[in-house]
């Protein structure tokens, strides 16, 4: 164990470097050489600059399911280009967490298999226990949170924030803020969510929320699926999944979603005249955060390593700041220095520590949810 930390404290240091350029630091002793499909972190491969070169050979990233509004995807996408000159393509851009794993399992080895993945925590579990993921360590390992990582480095935590009610001000009179105001005849056929929660993480997290509102807990979700249920009866659920798309024309003029998704609507639609207005529920307040992981069998295996260094990179940790997404390296940022510190007053303020859900909990919680979706909504 002391050998591991020493070798990511070497790892770390040039990596921090190589941000900047090439450094002599390159040139540190390594053990074991691996090619990048099988390099467990960049020493492993070489080095930084063995990594980079290698991924550059590719020349391609494959990515699913990633909105550029996404926390701050665009933004992050761009820099990668711009800063390796390796082209990023993304497939079903609103594609959803389950529908990642799917074409992991679906793809297998084909050379059109997605490299990476981002996915809800549950969903990444999920994977590694299908064996579809490569062990990987990011220079920045030791400093993620243990419980925001898989012990074998299967996956790890990049961004998270909290659920949120987002509401079209000009279209409603008179915004929610909690989520027993969206019981209210007001909100007739305008709740709606930004997926299906068997299959998407954040509507997942929406009725893991809903739990906590109404006298739920992390060991028992069901409330969250029962409030659903009534919230479908009465009438007030919209059953559209809510884009950027939707909630600019209107067609889901209410949406929960997480807080940074919610806030870049209100950024990027208000020059279109969209008044977007963001409430965290402080009866349901919930916090999770999104994992990336690596393809076992990733087509372009150096880019994708290379992609994973610079999503836990400061400068791509900030870049996810910029789009409102809490940062997962963000205390040990704030502590050396590399934090955004503006970027960072725009966050909302959240009373309390943020609480999470232990692995067995987020496992019968999903069980419950997959289970009893579809006779929640059929009622």
């Amino acid at each position: 164990m002391t050998t591991l930390r020493a070798r990511a404290a070497v790892v770390l240091g040039c990596f921090s470097v190589l941000a900047l350029g090439p450094s002599a630091c390159e040139h540190a002793p390594t053990t074991t050489i691996a090619k990048p499909s099988k390099a467990t972190s960049a020493e492993n491969a070489g080095g930084m600059r063995a990594l980079i070169a290698a991924a550059k050979r590719e020349g391609t990233l494959r990515a699913i399911a990633l909105p550029r509004d996404w926390a701050n995807y665009g933004g992050l996408i761009d820099g990668f280009e711009k800063k390796y000159g390796i082209k990023v393509t993304v497939k079903d851009p609103h594609g959803h967490s389950e529908d990642e794993v799917d074409a992991l399992k679906k793809s297998g080895k084909r050379p059109t298999a997605p490299d990476v993945i981002d996915v809800g925590d549950t969903f990444a579990r999920n994977a590694a226990d299908q064996n579809l993921l490569a062990p990987y360590k990011v220079a920045a390992y030791d400093s993620i949170p243990d419980n925001q990582k898989d012990s074998k480095a299967r996956w790890s935590n990049n961004y998270g924030g909290y659920i949120s009610i987002g509401c079209d001000a000009n279209r409603v009179k008179r915004c929610p803020e909690t989520f027993a105001d969206l019981l209210k005849p007001a909100y007739k056929g305008k709740v709606a969510l930004e997926g299906d929660p068997p299959r998407s993480a954040t509507a997942f997290d929406s009725v893991y929320a809903a739990a906590l509102a109404n006298n739920g807990s992390f060991d028992n979700v069901q409330p969250g699926l029962d409030f659903f249920a009534e919230l479908n009866r009465i009438g007030n659920f919209n059953p559209l999944n809510s884009t950027t798309a939707t909630v600019e024309d209107g067609r889901t003029p209410i949406s929960i979603n997480w807080d940074y998704i919610n806030l870049q609507y209100a950024d990027q639609l208000r020059h279109k005249g969209v008044n977007w207005q963001v409430a965290i529920p402080f009866d349901g307040s919930f916090a999770q955060y999104f994992a990336l992981a690596v393809n076992k069998n990733a087509p372009h295996p150096a880019a994708a390593r290379l992609w994973q260094e610079y999503l836990f990179s400061p400068e791509g940790q900030n870049l996810r700041l910029r789009g409102f997404a809490r940062p997962v390296l963000m205390d040990a940022m704030r502590q050396d220095g590399t934090l955004d510190k503006a970027a960072a007053s725009r966050l909302p303020t959240v009373e309390g520590t943020p609480q999470f859900p232990t692995d067995a909990q987020l496992e019968q919680a999903r069980k419950t949810v997959d289970q009893g979706w579809a006779k929640a909504m059929s009622g």
